[in-house]
């Protein structure tokens, strides 16, 4: 997580691909995100997330069952 010039963590954009599409009645799970489905998984993004959103997200995942297929930082916009 980066770091502002003050020492305190900074929030961040984040992609964030499971496997399968998530349906209508799950995506309430993460409506803090911009849902995307492809045919074979799943894209969240979330805007200017901290680290304990970040991991709240993930463990929310862990938690309903979903395979996790990858988690980047986007580049500041």
């Amino acid at each position: 997580m980066p770091i502002s010039r003050d020492g305190a963590p900074r929030a961040c954009d984040y992609e964030i691909r499971i496997n399968g599409r998530v349906g209508e009645s799950l995506r309430l799970a993460f409506e803090e995100l911009s849902v995307t489905l492809n045919p074979a998984e799943t894209v969240l993004r979330g805007r200017e997330l901290d680290q304990a959103a970040l991991y709240g997200i993930l463990d929310r995942i862990q938690a309903l069952g979903f395979e996790l297929v990858e988690v980047r930082r986007l580049p500041p916009s």
